[in-house]
């Protein structure tokens, strides 16, 4: 290779590298953008109202043990939800490795996130129904089940017998609910409506 080729070859990895950085920054926003409407949804009082009262429903099903299912939903859910109103979009996507240098993703067209969104949401519906899944959850509950005191035993009984009728009401929450419309990552039929006229 002669000093013209080496020249050429530096100046087209010098284009290529510039091109993945500015890729890289637009799927950034995108994902701190997206993010920060999630963490906004369930930061909503009707949210939190529904998760819990779903929470609620599953522990009526306990019967003798319904009492102390509910006061740990009622204590561990305003926790959970305090938590993630703690994370930053920024932090989460710099997690999940979308920012920063090494996130070299193919970016989707702005119009191609619904699609996204609704991809999303078939994964983890299908890991979901993935026994494996369901195990990984009930292994990390029971770990947790260690710093309730004297509630150690009671809570993963309570893990072992109800965890996987909560997770399948999951997926029917996933299934009944257009979360992606929600965070506004797809359009509803009324934006469309008004979107369309303004365009008119």
């Amino acid at each position: 290779m002669n000093d013209f080729d080496i020249c050429l070859w530096q100046m087209d990895n010098k284009v290529q590298n510039e091109s993945n950085i500015g890729r890289n920054e637009q799927f950034c926003t995108q994902c701190e953008e997206y993010t920060s409407q999630v963490i906004n949804y369930l930061g909503e009082n009707e949210t939190q109202a529904h998760i819990i009262g779903t929470l609620h429903k599953a522990c009526s099903q306990m019967h003798f043990l319904k009492q102390q299912c509910i006061s740990l939903v009622d204590h561990y859910a305003p926790l959970f939800f305090l938590e993630v109103s703690t994370i930053t979009p920024e932090q989460l996507c710099e997690k999940a490795n979308l920012c920063g240098e090494t996130a070299l993703v193919n970016l989707p067209k702005s119009s191609d996130f619904c699609t996204v969104c609704h991809n999303i949401v078939k994964e983890i519906l299908t890991k979901l129904e993935d026994p494996d899944t369901q195990l990984e959850v009930i292994k990390m509950l029971m770990k947790g089940c260690e710093e309730v005191g004297s509630y150690v035993q009671q809570c993963k009984k309570l893990v072992l017998q109800y965890v996987p009728p909560i997770l399948i009401d999951a997926e029917k929450f996933l299934e009944t609910t257009d979360v992606c419309t929600a965070i506004h990552a797809c359009k509803n039929s009324e934006d469309h409506i008004t979107s369309t006229l303004a365009d008119m």
